[in-house]
């Protein structure tokens, strides 16, 4: 029963980090362009890589902090960190050019930030 507590309150968490950081970006920057949705695609897939990294090659934590950080946080925040997640999946399992293929276009830039996250948690 807990899991599902501690997905509960991290997507509702994530789900209003999400409004308030997209839309003071969005106050600030203007345009049509949707910068604040791209930050937080970006910034996403930074933490997922981070945070996954920590919790399955770092640390060994309590199964309910995935479910409060990852599924629920995340899965609120923004669901393209999963989607990159799973593209550093692949290319880790030596899948490069499927990782490429599926991270082309405008997930490049969530791609590099989900690496950078990895990097930046395994680094010791």
């Amino acid at each position: 029963m807990d899991r599902y507590v501690m997905v509960m309150l991290g997507g509702a968490t994530g789900s209003l980090t999400r409004y308030v950081v997209g839309t003071a970006i969005m106050n600030r920057m203007g345009g049509r362009f949707p910068i604040g949705t791209v930050f937080i695609n970006v910034t996403g897939s930074f933490l997922i890589g981070f945070i996954m990294t920590l919790l399955t090659e770092r640390l060994d934590p309590h199964p309910n902090w995935r479910f409060l950080l990852v599924v629920g946080f995340l899965g609120g925040y923004t669901t393209f960190s999963s989607f990159e997640w799973e593209t550093l999946g692949l290319v880790r399992d030596g899948g490069r050019w499927l990782g490429l293929i599926n991270a082309a276009g405008s997930v490049v830039l969530g791609y590099i930030a989900v690496w950078l996250g990895a990097a930046v948690a395994a680094k010791r």
